[in-house]
């Protein structure tokens, strides 16, 4: 087994599963997770079954696989017999979500700065063109984020791995609502444009070195700020 195939196999394992989905309950289960990980549906939230199934105009059957998936995702807690409640951001599982994604993307920024192609080069900076002409947009926050999420993709993407960018996005859901908690500036989000520009220029260089720098520097940008929001938001995070 090559070290490439390692890493994938370690990654793969230290993943969770997601279980068979239906149609229905994979919509419900995209939107309810959109608006916990966005803060619309804050923690200690107490969802009931029926009336979600109400709003999204289901049967039973796609909420029980949603709240499921969620469970898997660790931004719900199911009690049976009782009820599901939106759990608090675990600081334990995003430092650990946030080591694992580190780990990945700097060996696909390598990969990618030492053998990718032209146009594959060209579809990277594509998208980072579309999320930098957000900057500084702050009503358009939420479009600024998933266009950050599809950068990131991208570079998956292009070393064959999109799965694994997907199965990371499940796992990362406590750090996502953390970033949520920060008010959104122009600053910040010009900043996260420019760390992007400093991983292009490491591949366009051909330099897996710089690269590699350059995506640690932006992934620890974000978990630098954790602990100073853990004190500002305290309800918000589970107990040490």
């Amino acid at each position: 087994m090559s070290e490439h195939s390692k890493v994938d196999s370690a990654v793969l394992r230290a993943l969770p599963a997601g279980g068979a989905i239906g149609a229905a309950g994979g919509r419900v289960y995209e939107d309810l997770r959109h608006r916990i990980v966005n803060m619309e549906i804050v923690p200690d939230t107490i969802l009931s079954r029926a009336a979600l199934a109400r709003e999204y105009g289901v049967s039973q059957t796609p909420i029980r696989e949603a709240i499921q998936r969620l469970d898997q995702d660790g931004l719900v807690r199911t009690f049976p017999q009782s009820r599901t409640v939106v759990t608090r951001i675990d600081a334990a599982e995003l430092f650990e979500a946030h080591f694992l994604r580190t780990a990945v993307e700097i060996e696909v920024a390598r990969q990618i700065a030492a053998g990718a192609s032209e146009e594959a080069l060209r579809q990277i900076e594509a998208r980072m063109r579309m999320h930098e002409s957000l900057a500084g947009h702050i009503d358009q926050i939420l479009i600024f984020y998933e266009l950050d999420r599809d950068f990131h993709g991208q570079l998956f993407a292009t070393v064959g791995h999109h799965g694994i960018h997907t199965m990371l996005v499940g796992r990362s859901g406590h750090l996502a609502r953390a970033r949520r908690l920060e008010e959104p500036t122009a600053e910040r989000m010009q900043i996260v444009v420019e760390e992007h520009r400093a991983v292009m220029e490491g591949l366009r260089a051909r330099d897996p070195d710089a690269a590699a720098a350059a995506m640690r520097a932006h992934l620890n940008s974000t978990i630098a700020r954790i602990e100073k929001l853990r004190v500002r938001f305290p309800d918000a995070f589970s107990p040490a």
